[in-house]
């Protein structure tokens, strides 16, 4: 994969920094320290890229082994914002799009899933709560409603499923109870057979 604009920047910039990093900061920041401030600087660099008018909401999830991967290999963290750079300024057109992007550890776990339409967005706004970076229309009532109506969806298919679950189970019950009442009907009856059989041949023989 090809390496430019501003991912290119940054890898050569990233490259002179730790060249001159000791001499520059005589402070060492611990490693928590280290990976906010990358997280920091990462975040400002989403910010600067100019977002297609076509997504009207966008979201991108990073794994923390993303950010580990990206903080030891600066040529794989410019990849990776290579890849965001084209994506984010990509067009949806003549549809508005809610745009979910997920970054993983390697390249091969980069992936994107869209929702167009103002309907069909509620999965995106419950799969992108915690998102490290998120931009959305600014309808945070319509954001609400579409997550309420989501989870609400899920409950109700969650509900249905235990209802089965329930019913197949008192059927098990029901049946179980009715095959015991069944044999026990029967041993009875065997035992009421053989008990006329004696008394009859008693009576025979007297």
């Amino acid at each position: 994969m090809a390496i430019s604009g501003i991912g290119q920047n940054y890898y050569q910039y990233n490259v002179e920094t730790k060249r001159n990093a000791k001499n520059v900061n005589s402070t060492e920041l611990s490693e928590a320290e280290e990976m906010e401030q990358f997280k920091k600087e990462f975040y400002a660099e989403l910010e600067r890229i100019p977002k297609n008018r076509t997504i009207i909401n966008l979201a991108v999830n990073i794994s923390e082994e993303a950010f580990e991967n990206m903080k030891a290999d600066p040529e794989y963290r410019a990849k990776i914002m290579s890849v965001l750079q084209r994506d984010l300024t990509s067009s949806f057109a003549p549809l508005k799009a809610s745009l979910l992007i997920t970054v993983g550890a390697t390249e091969k776990d980069y992936r994107g899933d869209s929702w167009s339409g103002p309907n069909n967005d509620s999965e995106f706004f419950a799969r992108s709560q915690n998102s490290f970076y998120k931009k959305t229309s600014g309808q945070k009532d319509r954001q609400k409603e579409l997550l309420k109506e989501y989870l609400k969806k899920r409950a109700q298919e969650k509900r249905q499923q235990k209802e089965l679950l329930d019913e197949r189970i008192v059927k098990e019950k029901q049946e179980r109870r009715s095959q015991w009442q069944m044999a026990k009907v029967s041993g009875a009856y065997d035992a009421n057979i053989m008990t006329e059989t004696v008394a009859g041949g008693d009576s025979l023989l007297g």
